[in-house]
């Protein structure tokens, strides 16, 4: 568990900063009303999270978690004119709230835990009976560019979700949510397709393919170099032949991404 944490710190948040509600959780948006209590679990620095606080409004509350104090007091000190809205520090395994949100979030963080189904079970506990819990993440197995990305970053890639395997955690947990959730008690389970797709004259085209350039060049290729799955070369080569396809041949880019939600039963 400790391996998979230490892999999943985030020191740069301008991937998450960039997100909103409307664009990045789709479903969730469909399924908020005002005056609902909203926790989001893994909230980074806020970004969705204020978006969820606009959608219930002044007679909603939201509470924004993550066990990252950098990317909490972020989320302080930009939405701190939101009355609605907080922000706390707390671990997902071990979450102090119980019975008390109509809707319990988690969004693209279930991919980078080693025991997911623990992780589940107390987003369940802090729902109140009636209340649902909807999940957001992908299934890292499932990525498709076209055409084809170069030999060198297919390499890249390969060994990306062998170093994600080796610290336990799950490169295809969208497809494997439904059953957990099952697992869980919750019931009325939806599983709604959420996939990330670009083309190449969609605007952000650039922006969103250039992740893995980024995946390569940062945090990721860093530690998988440290962690001896991958050699320096091979990750500064990747990145190279990447930018090149992305600037002149990517033509789509379509990441596989499912929200999966569900209904905790009520007390009978």
């Amino acid at each position: 568990m400790e391996k998979a944490k230490s892999r999943a710190k985030l020191n740069d948040s301008s991937v998450i900063d960039a997100r909103s509600l409307s664009q990045s959780h789709r479903r969730l948006a469909e399924l908020l009303e005002p005056g609902m209590t909203v926790l989001d679990v893994g909230c980074g620095t806020g970004a969705i999270t204020s978006g969820i606080a606009e959608a219930v409004g002044p007679t909603g509350k939201v509470l924004g978690v993550d066990n990252n104090i950098d990317l909490i007091n972020k989320a302080r000190e930009r939405y701190q004119d939101i009355p609605s809205l907080s922000f706390e520090t707390a671990d997902i395994y071990d979450l102090p709230y119980e019975k008390q949100f109509d809707i319990v979030t988690s969004a693209r963080v279930l991919q980078w835990l080693a025991q997911p189904e623990q992780a589940l079970e107390n987003l369940v506990k802090t729902a109140k009976p009636g209340g649902k819990v909807i999940v957001l993440d992908y299934n890292h197995e499932k990525i498709s560019w076209q055409p084809e990305v170069p030999d060198s970053m297919k390499y890249f890639y390969e060994k990306f979700l062998q170093w994600r395997s080796d610290a336990a955690m799950d490169n295809a947990i969208a497809d494997h949510l439904a059953d957990m959730f099952e697992r869980s008690g919750l019931t009325q389970i939806n599983v709604s397709p959420q996939h990330e797709e670009v083309n190449r004259n969609d605007e952000g085209f650039e922006t969103a393919t250039f992740v893995w350039s980024g995946v390569a060049t940062t945090k990721g290729g860093a530690q998988m170099i440290a962690d001896g799955i991958i050699d320096r070369n091979s990750v500064e080569q990747a990145s190279i032949d990447y930018q090149k396809w992305v600037e002149e041949k990517a033509e789509a880019q379509r990441m596989y991404l499912l929200a999966v939600e569900g209904m905790k039963l009520e007390k009978k």
